[in-house]
């Protein structure tokens, strides 16, 4: 599909390739990424494609400009705002959102606001000028975070309430100062939720999910087809809201051990599981960066599943790799979404022991150079 703003906007920098062109672009893009791994006995399995329109998150940064504000996208390299009506990538319930907090926060910033001057003790008017918009389509409508730095009086709280209570996609509304501050909530007719494993997974204010419901899908459906004859203790490691923990906590005869750093988000996660009964789920709060698991803490686990930031789980691997034969976990699957970071710790790994049997290339960020990538490695001795 054609936008129009292709040009200006930050996003689809891979939009003017037709589609075949679009995929061997990105495949090649990767196989390049990869081919500084010393060993190259691994396959590349068939990638999978995800379609445009079916993103369920998506920041935007707003403006207030004369007669109302800009709304939409950074352009490229640049906090210029592309103003923004309509996104082929986003699904039609976020592209609706988009026009309904359009509305919302043109009024909400010609509401003038009585702020303290605390240095001076005096007291002044000001607007809302800008900050961001966070929308995510849960599974039973759209989550909201209103980002800026200013102060919500009754005003602006009656305003958010009305207008939001007639709005039937939209089941909670939070505000926060910065994204590094807790959100505030001001309305929520329900729980947002997402399914994983079958199970609802009840997610915080600005949780980080996967992009998209069908990449989602396809991560999953690789970690289990990967560890598919696996039993026993699994850790899912960088575990977020639990994409993968629910699913393999389905497992005959599992018994999974989530770890994330996010207090926030893990104490959803815990909320979830505690109001599913789900038994075999063990939830650590642990920053895994400075304080990875190591010798004895890895001792029993059957499979490893581990889905870092960008920066990769260097640290992580580390412990692994130095695992006496034996004491290793057979099977580790890794989720990334930085091929350069992944093949660091390929060669991590596969100099502690382990050996890469193949990868499978999951392209979520449709016309964009970034994808994510899942990897299947073995212990060497098993083989």
């Amino acid at each position: 599909m054609d936008c129009g703003l292709t040009s200006d906007c930050g996003g689809c920098s891979l939009r003017h390739l037709d589609e075949k062109e679009y995929r061997q672009y990105k495949c090649a893009l990767v196989q390049k990424a990869l081919q500084s791994i010393t060993r190259q006995n691994f396959v590349f399995s068939e990638p999978v494609f995800i379609r445009e329109g079916c993103r369920r998150r998506a920041s935007f940064a707003f403006r207030r400009v004369k007669g109302g504000i800009v709304l939409g996208f950074n352009a490229r390299r640049s906090n210029t705002v592309v103003d923004l009506s309509y996104c082929p990538q986003l699904t039609p319930m976020l592209n609706r959102g988009l026009a309904f907090f359009r509305g919302l926060l043109s009024e909400l910033c010609r509401v003038p606001l009585t702020v303290k001057d605390g240095r001076k003790g005096r007291v002044k008017t000001e607007y809302v000028h800008q900050g961001d918009l966070w929308l995510t389509e849960a599974d039973n409508g759209l989550d909201a975070v209103l980002e800026f730095d200013r102060p919500l009086n009754l005003e602006l709280r009656e305003m958010i309430f009305e207008q939001v209570s007639g709005n039937a996609d939209i089941v909670r509304v939070s505000h926060r100062f910065a994204a590094n501050r807790a959100a505030e909530t001001i309305l929520e007719k329900g729980r947002p939720y997402v399914e994983a494993g079958g199970a609802r997974v009840f997610i915080s204010a600005g949780t980080f999910l996967q992009p998209s419901g069908e990449g989602q899908a396809a991560l999953t459906a690789l970690v289990l087809k990967y560890l598919n004859d696996v039993s026993g203790k699994i850790a899912d490691l960088f575990c977020g809201a639990g994409t993968f923990s629910y699913p393999l906590a389905q497992k005959s005869n599992s018994q999974v051990v989530a770890v994330d750093c996010s207090g926030e988000l893990l104490d959803s996660f815990r909320n979830s599981v505690n109001r599913q009964m789900i038994a075999n789920i063990e939830i650590i709060n642990r920053n895994l960066f400075r304080y990875p698991l190591a010798g004895s803490e890895l001792d029993g686990f059957a499979a490893l599943v581990f889905d870092p930031p960008r920066a990769g789980a260097k640290e992580q691997v580390m412990r692994l790799a130095a695992l006496p034969a034996g004491k290793r976990p057979q099977k580790l699957v890794a989720v990334s979404c930085h091929p350069a970071t992944f093949s660091r710790d390929v060669e991590i790994l596969q100099n502690g022991g382990y050996r890469l049997c193949e990868v499978t290339m999951v392209d979520q960020f449709v016309y964009t150079s970034h994808c994510e990538l899942v990897a299947l490695f073995v212990d060497d001795g098993l083989l």
